[in-house]
């Protein structure tokens, strides 16, 4: 694989075994797997002068010229001052993740995934997916001259569908819900003939291209950092994604702190919130995931014990909140910040339930990640004020 100068290969999040770059699940124990880092002493003015993820090119696994790109990145901190008035801090930033070029987070992650694969010689990506996910890859194999197949449940809206059809890439709805459009991959990619790889959540570059989130951040503040980042969480791997960025950062000498992680989940469907509120190393799979927010219904996490990790390191903690409250902070978002869905809305009830408990001081520098554009859920918003008479 073409790879920066840093780069030296994977590293498993479990068991510490190190591995090239062609893997996807540790070899030894199948745990997930994370890149590992010759981290260069930096500052600011040794970064590239590029726009996006290749600025950051020194602390990223490809160069940004062999990276499948479509102009990932790059996106707006937006102070919202009066939810920082709300939860009784010094400052809010909503990162808005649905700046990105198909309206979700997901186009980071994906785009290194791709890029792994391509590099690897394969001729088509596959993945499951609840929606966002299946959206970017079609997306970015089509970049890269690559086919695509995602799996998806019933469920996933149309949005969703219909995008990865005109990026080019061949679908299958599963009936169900998400865990089905897991086991119907799963079974595929078992008589799959070699030409084709797995971009599937956990994947080790979907959680490399998700540091990128924290070195924006902490580029976007001057380089000082947040004292906490709350992230609407369903498989983990952006957590993880986050917490080894700003671990990164803080390594080569650009910053000299690391923010707290918060996991927010809706609470019937929050495997790693409810891990950390009963202690466990390992989220339990839920038994009947069911709640409006379809991109965090994720009933196993892929990087479940690895985000647990990542929380416990940084000090932080899962939260757990009603769809109630997630939908009236999506539309309480948008009417104070960047427009925000049910997802982002699930960050502002998080960051909401979490002062109650007193888990910011007064002068705390608070972000909350927006994961996906809010206009890919406004069935769900509408539905909500219609429901109030609006």
């Amino acid at each position: 694989m073409e790879t920066t100068a840093a780069f030296r290969g994977l590293s498993c999040t479990a068991c510490d075994a190190e591995t090239d770059g062609a893997a996807d699940r540790c070899p030894d124990c199948g745990g997930v797997l994370v890149g590992d880092y010759d981290v260069p002493d930096l500052t600011p003015a040794d970064l590239p002068d590029a726009a996006g993820p290749g600025r950051f090119e020194p602390l990223r696994p490809f160069t940004q010229a062999e990276t499948v790109t479509i102009g990932e990145g790059a996106t707006p901190l937006v102070p919202v001052p009066e939810l920082a008035d709300e939860l009784g801090v010094e400052a809010v930033y909503v990162k808005d993740e649905g700046r990105n070029p198909t309206g979700a987070l997901a186009d980071r992650k994906l785009s290194l995934a791709v890029t792994a694969a391509t590099q690897r010689g394969t001729e088509r990506v596959l993945t499951p997916s609840t929606g966002n996910g299946a959206q970017a890859s079609a997306a970015y194999a089509a970049r890269a001259g690559v086919d695509s197949k995602g799996f998806v449940p019933s469920r996933c809206p149309f949005l969703n569908k219909a995008m990865v059809n005109v990026h080019g890439g061949d679908m299958r709805v599963v009936e169900g819900r998400y865990d089905d459009a897991v086991a119907t991959f799963e079974d595929a990619t078992d008589e799959a003939d070699d030409d084709w790889a797995s971009v599937a959540p956990g994947h080790p570059f979907r959680i490399e291209g998700a540091t990128g989130v924290a070195f924006e951040i902490a580029a976007d503040l001057d380089w000082s950092v947040p004292d906490a980042v709350v992230h609407p969480t369903g498989h983990g791997e952006t957590v993880v994604g986050l917490e080894r960025g700003f671990a990164a950062a803080e390594a080569s000498g650009l910053t000299d702190a690391a923010p707290r992680l918060y996991a927010a989940q809706p609470e019937t469907t929050a495997a790693v919130a409810d891990a950390t509120r009963d202690g466990e190393t390992e989220p339990a799979t839920v038994e009947r995931p069911d709640t409006i927010v379809g991109p965090l219904e994720v009933p196993d996490p892929a990087a479940g014990a690895a985000s647990l990790d990542a929380l416990d390191r940084t000090g932080g903690d899962g939260v757990a909140v009603p769809d109630e409250e997630i939908l009236q902070g999506a539309v309480d978002g948008c009417e104070m910040g960047p427009e925000t869905g049910a997802t982002g809305g699930t960050a502002v009830a998080g960051a909401r339930a979490l002062a109650e408990r007193d888990a910011f001081g007064a002068d705390d520098t608070v972000v909350l990640v927006n994961p996906v554009a809010g206009s890919k859920e406004a069935d769900l918003l509408r539905s909500h004020l219609m429901s109030q008479g609006i």
